[in-house]
């Protein structure tokens, strides 16, 4: 099943690249959230994504909204992704891969492994619902953040 604009965003608690527990209900009453799942750390348009992100944050921040990047990837894998490329926002270990499937957003099959995360943004209001979803079907896609952002305004 897909999250779709208007869905209460599932909960969930994962691993950041330091090892510490972040749950989305965390922010509850507090920010707004900007869940992005993508593939895999490390590959090349997970990593021009994820820096326009990096490159834009202070734009999330003024919406008073918190990003969270989540991939399959070990927590491992992250802290030395985000300490490569200077990421200023959370980046979650979905190792499991349950926040993906509670999402409806991963893969059959990518380039062979199973359980990759589709590359995909949700924009979360304060009160945990779904203000904007878009789950890309083709890895080489980035989400529209103008419209994260505008779903956020």
């Amino acid at each position: 099943m897909v999250i779709l604009k208007g869905d209460k965003a599932p909960d969930f608690t994962l691993k950041n690249s330091d090892g510490e527990d972040v749950s989305l209900s965390g922010f509850a009453g507090k920010k707004n959230v900007v869940v992005l799942f993508f593939p895999l750390a490390f590959s090349s348009v997970c990593t021009d994504e994820l820096c326009q992100v990096r490159d834009s944050l202070k734009q999330f921040e003024s919406l008073d909204a918190e990003v969270l990047a989540i991939s399959v990837d070990s927590f491992f894998t992250l802290k030395e992704f985000k300490k490569a490329q200077g990421y200023n926002f959370q980046l979650l270990s979905d190792f499991n891969k349950e926040t993906a499937k509670a999402y409806g957003c991963l893969y059959d099959e990518f380039f062979g492994m199973h359980g990759v995360a589709k590359r995909s943004a949700f924009a979360v209001d304060k009160e945990g619902v779904v203000q904007y979803a878009e789950v890309l079907e083709k890895a080489s896609d980035i989400p529209d953040f103008e419209k994260v952002k505008a779903a956020l305004a």
